[in-house]
């Protein structure tokens, strides 16, 4: 009679996704507004990565349209290579998105173990990041904050990208103005503010690059105006053994990523990614393996070591006020009209999605000319987020931490989950 109260309620795993599909596993990580968990699909048995945002938070950072943006854009791109959408849907307090969960840690999490990585692995990265972004670019995509925080790997050691809070498409009739991004990997046409498209993100990997092989940033200083500065002006600078570290090859092809010409940077000609395998230091890629991910990554993470924040799980169990757990909807047949503008918005458009059941869409409208490019970003969420940054009159410029921080002076939006870490023997990961 006893064991009867306690046996778990029948799920319809043929019914709309939503929280009861999933068993709730480690507590991850945590932002301003959303949360990460660990998750397990109750029938699959996959494990994911949950990320959460509660509802009330998003309205109060003025976040609810580049939510929005970001869970459109995940719908759109499928990629090896990409940390994928699986799933989105919400309840009356969350919006909820399950992606891709990565095994092996950030690449941030990597260097600082390692001080340096050896100058094969680095390029092996960055070859695998570079048919990412190719991937995003062919789909108008730019990601625009790109570093080793955002680069994670899975258990057999390939890299995904990750993390598109804002990233956003582009139009190469419209460039971005919007300064957007960390600001240690920023490239120059951001800060110049006189539009940029994609090759802000080969600029981003070039940066990277570097900070990989010598664990340092090529451009640094201690206040805003001091690395703005750094960016815009000072030269590529290598320790005097250079060539006793990488190869002539190596250094060549990081000098044409930290381009500051767009027309000159690797990555950004005409023939784009074909540039990029053409150069001497790729020779050894076999290009065809990676984005297959039959090539033989030369570091495999360590599955074994727990490397996470074991504090999210304690406040989630102490200090949490209302923890997560599944539940029905209190009303779901609402009138929508009696909701605020902001939870109507969220209602009508953070979309249902389950990749076993439905095809990717995209949400993003190229307009052919300016007469229609006003309609069409209002139809598409395209540039939202500049416009939104372009307009909004309280914007800040202060930054906390000047190297890794996205900078603050874009739209109180544009607020970032810190990366998060797996379960109990599970290396970090980010989203």
């Amino acid at each position: 009679m006893g064991a009867g109260c306690c046996r778990e309620e029948e799920i319809d795993f043929d019914a709309e996704v939503e929280l009861s599909h999933f068993h709730l596993l480690r507590s991850v990580g945590k932002g301003a507004f959303g949360k990460v968990r660990v998750v397990q699909h109750k029938r699959t048995k996959i494990i994911y990565a949950l990320k959460y945002i509660n509802k009330a938070k998003c309205i109060k950072m003025r976040a609810v349209e580049n939510i929005i943006q970001e869970r459109r854009l995940l719908e759109e791109i499928e990629y090896p290579l990409v940390c994928n959408l699986r799933y989105a849907f919400q309840d009356d307090e969350n919006l909820f998105m399950v992606l891709d969960l990565m095994l092996g840690g950030d690449l941030r999490f990597h260097l600082e173990r390692q001080a340096f990585m050896k100058e094969d692995v680095v390029k092996f990265y960055v070859a695998e990041v570079s048919l990412g972004l190719n991937y995003l670019h062919s789909k108008k995509i730019v990601h625009r904050d790109l570093k080793p925080d955002n680069v994670l790997l899975d258990e057999k050691g390939h890299a995904h990208l990750t993390d598109f809070n804002i990233a956003v498409h582009f139009n190469e009739r419209k460039p971005l103005t919007s300064v957007a991004g960390s600001m240690a990997y920023m490239a120059p046409e951001v800060l110049t503010k006189q539009g940029y498209l994609n090759s802000v993100d080969w600029w981003s990997l070039g940066v990277i690059m570097y900070e990989l092989l010598f664990s340092k940033r090529p451009f640094r200083g201690k206040t805003n105006v001091q690395l703005t500065h750094a960016i815009l002006h000072d030269p590529l600078q290598f320790p005097d053994n250079v060539y006793e570290l990488v190869s002539r090859e190596c250094i060549d092809c990081l000098k044409r990523f930290c381009e500051r010409d767009v027309n000159k940077r690797l990555g950004c000609g005409p023939n784009g990614l074909e540039d990029i395998k053409r150069h001497p230091w790729f020779k050894d890629i076999e290009w065809d393996k990676l984005d297959t991910k039959q090539a033989k990554a030369p570091f495999i993470p360590d599955s074994k070591r727990a490397n996470f924040d074991a504090t999210h799980e304690l406040e989630e169990l102490l200090l949490e006020d209302n923890p997560l757990k599944a539940k029905k909807r209190a009303n779901p047949n609402q009138d929508l009209s009696e909701l605020s503008k902001e939870m109507r918005m969220m209602e009508e458009k953070f979309l249902i999605y389950d990749f076993t059941k439905m095809c990717r869409r995209s949400y993003y409208i190229n307009p052919p000319d300016r007469s229609v490019r006003r309609r069409s970003e209002r139809s598409s969420g395209s540039t939202t987020v500049d416009r939104m940054m372009n307009n909004h009159s309280g914007a800040t410029s202060q930054l906390d931490n000047v190297d890794t921080d996205p900078l603050n002076i874009q739209h109180p939006s544009m607020v970032k989950l810190p990366h998060a870490r797996t379960e109990s023997d599970l290396t970090a990961v980010g989203y």
